[in-house]
C-alpha cells in the first residue's frame, strides 16, 4: 500500500503546538483592509484554535 500523502496546502495553513492543538490564523487580514475599521483589523490579529469539528479532518489532512 502506498505512503499517506500530507495535504501540503492544509500544512501551510496550520501549525500543530506542543501540546498537539492545532492552530491558525484568522479569516480575513489579507486585502480591502481601508474599508474596514481599524477595530476589526485589530480583532483579527493573532492565531485561534481549529475548531472541534474540523480537528478530525485537519489531523487526517496533516497525515497524523
Amino acid at each position: 500500500m502506498p505512503k499517506m500523502k500530507s495535504h501540503t496546502g492544509m500544512g501551510k495553513r496550520v501549525k500543530v503546538t506542543g501540546g498537539g492543538k492545532i492552530v491558525r490564523e484568522k479569516a480575513g487580514k489579507r486585502h480591502l483592509l481601508e474599508g474596514k475599521s481599524s477595530h476589526v483589523t485589530r480583532r483579527m490579529t493573532g492565531t485561534v484554535v481549529v475548531a472541534k469539528a474540523d480537528t478530525k479532518r485537519v489531523k487526517k489532512m496533516l497525515g497524523r
